[in-house]
């Protein structure tokens, strides 16, 4: 019995981390899309969004919401962050770093909370 709840809290942090994914894609294929002009860039945006929810709510059946929202959206703020700044040329700023090791300190805080 115990092994199977096992398998089942990994399949759950499997499909957050695979949500978190959907996230990150769902952020920057939303800026290409350009206001939803752009056909391509607008089908990925949905697709994301529908996958990175659907994902989402299947990690929450095992998951407190408190931890796995907060991490969801974490790796997702943190992705967009990195990715815009490789991808989209945005400026890394001292204040973009040192807000997004903020952000991973207050999900890692939520997550300990739980132990």
């Amino acid at each position: 019995m115990n092994s199977i709840l096992q398998r089942i809290t990994i399949m759950a942090w499997l499909y957050l981390a695979a949500a978190a994914v959907f996230e990150v894609i769902f952020a920057l294929s939303m800026k290409y899309a350009e206001g939803f002009t752009r056909p391509l860039p607008t089908a990925i945006t949905v697709i994301a969004v529908i996958g990175g929810v659907g994902l989402l709510t299947l990690a929450l059946k095992s998951l407190p919401v408190s931890v796995a929202y907060p991490i969801w959206t974490a790796v997702g703020t943190l992705g967009t962050v990195i990715f815009g700044y490789i991808f989209l040329r945005e400026p890394l700023t001292a204040m973009k770093i040192v807000s997004a090791f903020a952000i991973v300190a207050g999900v890692a805080g939520l997550k300990a909370s739980t132990v």
